[in-house]
């Protein structure tokens, strides 16, 4: 995998942070399913919030996903931004297209 292709370390470390408070499992017990570079595509960053208007722009960003036992936990970034959890519901899938521009 190219290392342009997935989210930088420090981001990986945030989400595996936060995912560890938010579940109560130990941190060494996560493991970081997928993280890659994405388009998103509006400024919702891939989880709108219901009710809520977002700007029609191709934003590019990462996504990380989690596992904790049988739980998978999703978070998303914008590029500059740090990682965010989007809860299942709310998930909505990347921009087709190359994550780079």
């Amino acid at each position: 995998m190219n290392s342009q292709n997935v989210a930088p370390p420090p981001l990986v470390r945030q989400a595996l942070e936060d995912a560890a408070r938010r579940t109560g499992h130990d941190p060494t017990s996560l493991q970081v399913v997928s993280s890659e570079a994405v388009t998103w595509p509006d400024a919702s960053i891939g989880c709108p919030r219901p009710g809520m208007q977002y700007a029609q722009v191709l934003v590019p960003g990462f996504r990380i996903r989690i596992q904790a036992a049988t739980e998978l936990l999703e978070y998303h970034a914008g590029r500059g931004g740090s990682p965010f959890h989007c809860p299942a519901g709310q998930v909505t899938e990347p921009a087709a297209g190359d994550p780079r521009t």
